[in-house]
C-alpha cells in the first residue's frame, strides 16, 4: 500500500509504466511547476522556499550539500549550464574563505572547534559566512563538492583555471590534516560529532574523481598548495585510509560506543547512489537495512530515535527545537517525554534515491523484480507530494512528514529543493529504464 497525499495523481500513477505514461506524468508535474527551482543570479539555491512565519527555519540560506544535489539533478536532466554556474559560484565561495582550509592545514587553528572549519552553510547572496554557532565540521559536504566539481571537469563539461586547481589542492591536504578516516564530524544531519561511514564514503568519492582528473599531467602540475603538489600517490594513500576505515564500519553508520553507535542510517544510501562508492552485497545489505528498519508509510526515517521534527514538534519550545539533538533529548527526559520509536519524522529525500538505486540495478541486470521496486519507490515518492488541502500548497515536495496530534503532516520546510531534486532525478532514471525495455 502507498499513501497518496494528492488524489489528482491517482490516474497518472501506474504499477507498470510505459514511456508515454512517464512522459505524461512528467509533463503534468512540470505544468504544476514542481521542478521550479528558484535560483539566485549567481547560480546558488536556497535550501527551501519558506516565507513569512516559516522563515524561522533558516532555510533561505545556502547549504553546500543541498546545492550539489540540486545541481546534480539539473546535470542528470541535461541542464548542464545550471550545474556549471552553481559549481562556479561555490568555487568562488571557497576561494573567498580559503583561510578556513589553510588555517587547519597549517595547524594554526583547532579543528575540534567546528566554527574554525570551512563553513558549509552561508549567505548565498553575499557569499559571506553567517555569524551563528553551527556544526560546520561536515566532511561529507566538502566531499560532495570535490566529487561533483571533478566529475564535471572529467567529463569536459567544466573548464578549470589554474586558480581553481589551487583551491582543489586544499581539499586533500585538508582531509589529510583532519585525518578524515577517523575524524569525528557532524555529517549529513549536522548533529553530534562521531566517526561516520557516510562522511568517509563521500570524501572517498571526491578523492577518486580528483585522482582521475589528475591523470592529466598538465593539470597535476598546477595542483599544489604552498609548493606541495597533490600527487596520485597522496590521493591513493588517502583513499586507502578511508576505504580501510569504511570497511571496518559498514554496514553500520558508526561503531563507536553508545550513544554515538548507530546501526542504521539512511545517509548510507547516498554512498550507493549517486556516489556509487558501495556496490554488490554490501550495497544490498544497506538497502535492506533501510527498507526493513527505517521505512514508514509516509517516508523513510533518517535513523531510529531521531528527535528532529519528532511527535508534536511544534509543541516544543523554539529554543529547544533548534538546538542539537542531545540537548533536545535531554529536554524530553526532563519533561518525562522520552522519544518513542516510530514517532520519528519520515523524510521525503530517500524514496527517490531508493528508486534510483533499483533503477540502476535493473539497467544492469534486466531483472523485472528490480524494475518493480524502482516503480514502487517512485510511486511512494510521488505519493508524498502535497494535496489540495495542504496549507503549504499543492504539488509541493516536503522535507518530511511528522506526527502532529496523531496525524502525519508536512513540516515547514516545504517545498524542500533537495526533495524536488531527488524526485526529478528518480523520474529521469525511470525514463532511462523504460527506454531499456525498447531494445
Amino acid at each position: 500500500m502507498i499513501v497518496i497525499q494528492n488524489e489528482s495523481l491517482l490516474n497518472l500513477l501506474k504499477i507498470k509504466y510505459t514511456l508515454p505514461n512517464i512522459h505524461r506524468l512528467i509533463d503534468h508535474l512540470k505544468s504544476q511547476e514542481l521542478f521550479h527551482f528558484p535560483i539566485s543570479e549567481n547560480g546558488l539555491f536556497s535550501a527551501a522556499i519558506a516565507k513569512g512565519e516559516r522563515e524561522y527555519i533558516g532555510y533561505k540560506n545556502v547549504w553546500v550539500r543541498d546545492n550539489i544535489y540540486v545541481a546534480y539533478s539539473h546535470y542528470i536532466n541535461g541542464e548542464i549550464n545550471v550545474a556549471f554556474n552553481n559549481l562556479k559560484t561555490l568555487m568562488s565561495y571557497f576561494k573567498k574563505h580559503r583561510n578556513r582550509f589553510t588555517g587547519i592545514i597549517e595547524g594554526k587553528v583547532n579543528p575540534a572547534n567546528s566554527m574554525e572549519r570551512p563553513h558549509i552553510r552561508f549567505d548565498g547572496q553575499t557569499l559571506e559566512e553567517i555569524d551563528q554557532q553551527w556544526n560546520h565540521a561536515q566532511n561529507d559536504a566538502l566531499g560532495y563538492f570535490l566529487w561533483f566539481y571533478c566529475k564535471l571537469a572529467n567529463e569536459k563539461l567544466l573548464p578549470i583555471q589554474s586558480e581553481d586547481l589551487e583551491i582543489l589542492a586544499l581539499f586533500p591536504f585538508y582531509f589529510q590534516a583532519v585525518c578524515y578516516w577517523e575524524d569525528e564530524d557532524s555529517g549529513h544531519w549536522e548533529e553530534e560529532r562521531k566517526i561516520e561511514a557516510s562522511s568517509i564514503g563521500t570524501v572517498i568519492a571526491g578523492l577518486r574523481e580528483m585522482k582521475q582528473l589528475l591523470t592529466d599531467t598538465l593539470l597535476a602540475s598546477q595542483c599544489q598548495y604552498n609548493n606541495k603538489f597533490v600527487t596520485v600517490e597522496l590521493l591513493d594513500k588517502l583513499i586507502n585510509q578511508g576505504t580501510s576505515a569504511l570497511n571496518q564500519i559498514l554496514p553500520f553508520e558508526c561503531i563507536q560506543s553508545p550513544p554515538q553507535e548507530r546501526r542504521y542510517d539512511a545517509a548510507l544510501l547516498f554512498l550507493i547512489y549517486p556516489l556509487q562508492v558501495i556496490e554488490g552485497e554490501m550495497a544490498d545489505c544497506i538497502l535492506n537495512n533501510v527498507i526493513n528498519n527505517l521505512q514508514g508509510d509516509y517516508g523513510i526515517r533518517r535513523y531510529l530515535g531521531d528527535s528532529f521534527w519528532c511527535r508534536n514538534y511544534k509543541d516544543i519550545p523554539e529554543e529547544i527545537r533548534t538546538t542539537i539533538s542531545i540537548e533536545r533529548e535531554q529536554w524530553f527526559k526532563e519533561q518525562g517525554q522520552e522519544l518513542q520509536i516510530e514517532q520519528e519524522a519520515q523524510w521525503c529525500i530517500f524514496d527517490p534515491t531508493v528508486s534510483a538505486i533499483f533503477g540502476l540495478k535493473f539497467q544492469k541486470s534486466q531483472q523485472a523484480k528490480h524494475l518493480e521496486q524502482q516503480t514502487h519507490y517512485l510511486n511512494r515518492s510521488l505519493g508524498q507530494l502535497t494535496g489540495k488541502g495542504c496549507e503549504l500548497g499543492e504539488f509541493k515536495c516536503p522535507e518530511l512528514y511528522y506526527l502532529q496530534d496523531g496525524h502525519y503532516i508536512p513540516n515547514d520546510a516545504t517545498p524542500l529543493l533537495w526533495t524536488q531534486a531527488n524526485l526529478w532525478t528518480a523520474l529521469k532514471i525511470m525514463e532511462e529504464s523504460l527506454q531499456y525495455l525498447q531494445y
